[in-house]
């Protein structure tokens, strides 16, 4: 199946957003629309109220009770509410809250942390794994949760003729050989080797339904269950007193509210209509501190906008032009003038929460007297680009700005093309031969799927080593931590010195709250408020 026919079930806007998982927070979020000129970006990590540093709020002692408005970024008239159809932040940020899936990374991205699941555990060899769900679980309406949920949840995620989000992280299932060992417990076989599929499996996405789930009356695990919804406005939530993990939530009802606009989601905040806002832009970190009865959580995350060069087209099928393209990015500047501080510099490699990641490559730095040199090699000199770009998150249009700006001292004109997220996702999308992305934080064998095998959904560019893909396949059928972990540096050298991507930066996440809450962690995983799960969230006993 080409990549084409993998993502003609979906609209040309969403088919990018809703398979990456929408990089939880802002997906097509513009970087326009800010309140008045603030000051720039802090250095900082962590939460906090006024100006006091912190390191969020989780010890804080919380009370039972209360209602918490919580504004999300974007929102409209195609907003689900279904389980696995989660495209924008508003759906992922109620599916967090009303659904679960078997297992999940935790905020901080150091484990895999079971949720429903007992356990997920191999056979003999990485192909076949067995699922045990924790015992006593019930759905909303009262109902079991039961092996036969697991596997209709898994059916209808990957059902060929309706692919749900999830279909492209776990659409290797041999789906006919799903088997139920007793209540509790389903084998799954998959159609090749994978020691990463606990975490491919482990994705909010991925949430486990009853088997007579009606998304327009929905039912789930989560704690909250389901009162009202209002695509495009508002949803309503309240506390699941029958769930699992003990004593939360903390407040008896959740609403979330849309914002399409960045500008009334802040005002909304200092204006004490809601309670929390996610993806607080930079320029307003220093007004938002300034007030005392606000506070601001920044995560540095695992998130990466990457430059796309496609590797199969002129001129980036020379490696010395990729490589010379690497050398002309001033890493630091960008961070300070794309995200206003709020990142921290990469090395060309993603998943740098895993430890597999390859950290002791040389960090490049910026040379253009190399960069130069390398494309007089290959006849690139005065070479001239077109950069395709859109406001598909924030700073990715600043970015092509700056780089453009840069690649000048190399003797190379960029031509930054802007165009609208309709036409960049529509039909040149996975074609353009240099231009940008967005990817949210995942462990290296998930993102390789994603983005670099052949038969990957947005191999956007085109890589296809065959020594590579050998490696890949190795390191899904080793079992040995540190026997994978050698043949992954391997696959990260090669994408290092011949790869696609450039990747100059990690952008942190940032939110903003009334200092009345507590219960907020830093979330390296991508998703604000640490991992959406208002169930930690709670107001502070003394308010």
């Amino acid at each position: 199946m080409t990549i084409d026919s993998r993502l003609e079930w979906l609209d040309p806007v969403t088919r990018r957003q809703v398979l990456r998982g929408a990089m939880a927070g802002g997906a097509a979020l513009a970087a326009g629309g800010f309140l008045g000129a603030c000051g720039g970006g802090d250095e900082g990590g962590g939460g906090d109220g006024g100006g006091s540093p912190a390191t969020g709020t989780a010890n804080q002692k919380l009370r039972t009770g209360g209602t918490l408005r919580v504004g999300a970024t974007g929102g409209g008239a195609s907003d689900t509410i279904d389980a696995h159809r989660p495209t924008v932040d508003t759906d992922i940020m109620r599916c967090w809250n009303l659904y679960e899936s078997l297992a999940v990374r935790t905020p901080d991205f150091s484990e895999l942390q079971m949720l429903l699941a007992e356990s997920i555990e191999p056979g003999r060899t990485p192909q076949t794994w067995t699922v045990r769900l924790k015992p006593d679980l019930t759905f909303h309406n009262g109902k079991p949760v039961t092996a036969d949920d697991v596997i209709f949840s898994l059916r209808r995620i990957v059902d060929p003729d309706d692919p749900k989000v999830g279909a492209a992280s776990i659409n290797y299932i041999d789906e006919q050989r799903l088997r139920k060992m007793d209540d509790r417990t389903v084998r799954i076989t998959l159609q090749f080797p994978n020691a990463g599929f606990p975490d491919d499996l482990g994705q909010y996405f991925n949430a486990i339904v009853p088997t007579d789930y009606d998304p327009e009356n929905p039912v789930g695990t989560g704690p909250f269950q389901y009162q009202s919804f209002t695509a495009g406005q508002e949803s309503t939530f309240t506390k699941f007193a029958g769930y699992w993990e003990n004593g939360k939530p903390y407040v008896d009802e959740l609403v979330i509210l849309d914002f399409p606009e960045t500008t009334a989601r802040v005002n909304a905040l200092l204006g004490g209509q809601v309670d929390a806002i996610d993806n607080l832009p930079a320029a307003q970190i220093d007004a938002v501190r300034a007030n005392p009865n606000l506070a601001v959580l920044i995560s540095e995350t695992g998130a990466w906008q990457p430059f796309t060069m496609r590797v199969d087209q002129a001129p980036f099928d020379d490696v010395r032009v990729r490589q010379a393209f690497r050398l002309i990015v001033d890493r630091q500047q960008m961070v300070d003038q794309v995200l206003s501080g709020q990142g921290t510099i990469a090395n060309d490699l993603y998943a740098r929460y895993d430890p597999v990641y390859a950290s002791d490559l040389p960090q490049r730095q910026q040379d253009l007297e190399q960069a130069r040199s390398l494309l007089r090699q290959a006849g690139r000199e005065n070479l001239s680009v077109e950069l395709v770009t859109a406001p598909v998150f924030q700073g990715i249009v600043e970015a092509a700005q700056v780089f453009a700006e840069q690649a000048k001292g190399a003797g190379v004109n960029v031509r930054v093309r802007r165009v609208d997220s309709g036409t960049f996702y529509g039909d040149n999308y996975l074609r353009w031969t240099f231009a940008q992305d967005f990817w949210a934080s995942r462990v290296y064998l998930s993102q390789v799927a994603q983005g670099d095998l052949p038969d990957s959904p947005f191999n956007e560019t085109h890589w296809r080593e065959p020594r590579f893909i050998d490696l890949i396949q190795q390191a899904r059928a080793e079992v040995d931590d540190a026997k994978r972990k050698d043949i992954l540096h391997e696959a990260q050298t090669m994408q290092y010195e011949q790869g696609g991507y450039i990747i100059q930066y990690f952008s942190n996440i940032i939110d903003a709250h009334s200092a009345r809450l507590g219960g907020f962690v830093e979330a390296k995983s991508g998703f604000p408020f640490g991992n959406y799960w208002f169930k930690n969230i709670g107001f502070l006993a003394n308010t």
